[in-house]
């Protein structure tokens, strides 16, 4: 199946490393101290999208879901209670859905006090009537929330990649050779383009081979770690990339 990534939302501007896992970020962004308060950071940047996207569908106002999900980011980050979050019960993916949830429950709950100036004023929450109609056309919250996660882990794999790339001295050869692994250059000339490295078609194509088995396998360690410990990574990569289907 070819990645969607020929256009891919812009990588998260984060100092997230892409060796540090992800509960390891979130073991971190529980302590009460700046180091802390970073990683808490640098785990809202890296996973602002999917939170919008499904905030998007469920209040089907994109200027109120980029509202509502600064306002959740900013709950996050100036919360004095530590983020309750524990690897052993899941997948990071699902806490992360179940926080924002919550959070547009009971900013919902308190609507009568927002309206009043008490708070948020997102006009999308104000409206019963807008949300009680689902536009069967467009895919569910959690539906949206699933393929942007899957877009998120796949761009910060390929940018992990480029990394990795570019410390070897080869980022103007992956960026030759990224659209053979995104699905884009199927039909593509490898030969002009075999020239045009100093190589012949037999060494680019084995150097797509190497390129593709190692993005698969930075997928997987990314993947690893947003799950808890005896999260299968083989089925996760199948729910994640189904999501990427058109239909």
């Amino acid at each position: 199946m070819s990645l969607p990534l020929s256009r891919p939302h812009s990588p998260p501007q984060t100092s997230f490393c892409f060796h540090t896992t992800r509960w390891s970020h979130v073991c971190r962004a529980q302590a009460d101290s700046e180091d802390g308060k970073r990683a808490l950071a640098d785990l809202c940047d890296a996973y602002y999208e999917p939170v919008v996207s499904w905030l998007r569908c469920e209040l089907r106002d994109a200027d109120a879901a980029r509202e509502a999900s600064h306002a959740f980011f900013a709950y996050l980050l100036g919360s004095e209670t530590p983020l309750a979050a524990d690897r052993q019960r899941g997948r990071f993916r699902s806490y992360l859905l179940g926080a924002v949830k919550h959070f547009l429950s009971n900013h919902r709950a308190l609507g009568q006090s927002i309206k009043r100036g008490g708070g948020l004023t997102w006009s999308a929450l104000e409206n019963d009537e807008t949300r009680a109609v689902a536009d069967a056309t467009q895919p569910s919250p959690d539906a949206a929330f699933d393929r942007q996660w899957a877009l998120t882990l796949l761009g910060l794999t390929l940018e992990g990649l480029r990394q990795e790339c570019a410390a070897e001295g080869r980022a103007l050869e992956f960026d030759k050779l990224q659209p053979w692994l995104t699905g884009d250059a199927d039909h593509g000339d490898q030969g002009a383009l075999a020239v045009e490295l100093g190589m012949n078609l037999n060494s680019l194509k084995s150097q797509i081979r190497r390129l593709r088995s190692r993005f698969r396998t930075l997928l997987k360690l990314q993947i690893a770690a947003t799950l808890n410990e005896g999260g299968s990574v083989e089925e996760e990569m199948a729910v994640l990339l189904a999501t990427l289907r058109p239909g």
